[in-house]
């Protein structure tokens, strides 16, 4: 099960909003990184696209830290196109595969509300890995009613 993806685009309000409109759900400012927006299906599966502005570019942190953004870096190795998906593994199982291809896994939390198994394919493209428990926890806590909360108490788009 996909949960979000992310991609980029010259225009990430209006993207976000046709992608909103195609899959039945809402746009909305996205400030976890600059000048981007959301689209949110309340599909029961937490649908979520991220529409980020042409030239950020998503990387791996230093030692423990989680995802960074970059914005309008020189950096082709790294893209913001990413994705959440559930799988039946459990962490350590995630992190022995991913040991095994010599690429960066590193569990982090989302803003206290849910956490991911963070696995850099090819140490370049991110994937968000959520077992069972965690994927409950992102079931319950992305929903437009829950957006609109966050950004209100947010000042908005952040």
């Amino acid at each position: 099960m996909i949960h979000h993806l992310s991609i980029s685009a010259h225009d990430p309000a209006r993207v976000a909003a046709v992608v909103a409109e195609l899959i039945g759900g809402k746009a909305y400012p996205f400030p976890s990184a600059r000048g981007s927006h959301i689209a949110i299906c309340d599909d029961g599966h937490a649908t979520l696209v991220e529409v980020y502005p042409l030239g950020t570019v998503m990387q791996p942190g230093a030692d423990g830290q989680d995802v960074q953004f970059q914005y309008d870096a020189d950096r082709p190795d790294y893209v913001p196109t990413h994705a959440a998906l559930s799988v039946a593994l459990d962490e350590a199982s995630i992190k022995a595969i991913a040991a095994r291809e010599g690429w960066r896994a590193l569990t982090c939390d989302r803003g206290g509300i849910f956490q991911v198994v963070e696995v850099w394919l090819e140490n370049r493209v991110l994937f968000e890995l959520l077992t069972a428990e965690m994927a409950a926890a992102y079931l319950q806590a992305v929903t437009t009613r829950n957006w609109e909360s966050f950004l209100a108490q947010n000042g908005g788009n952040g």
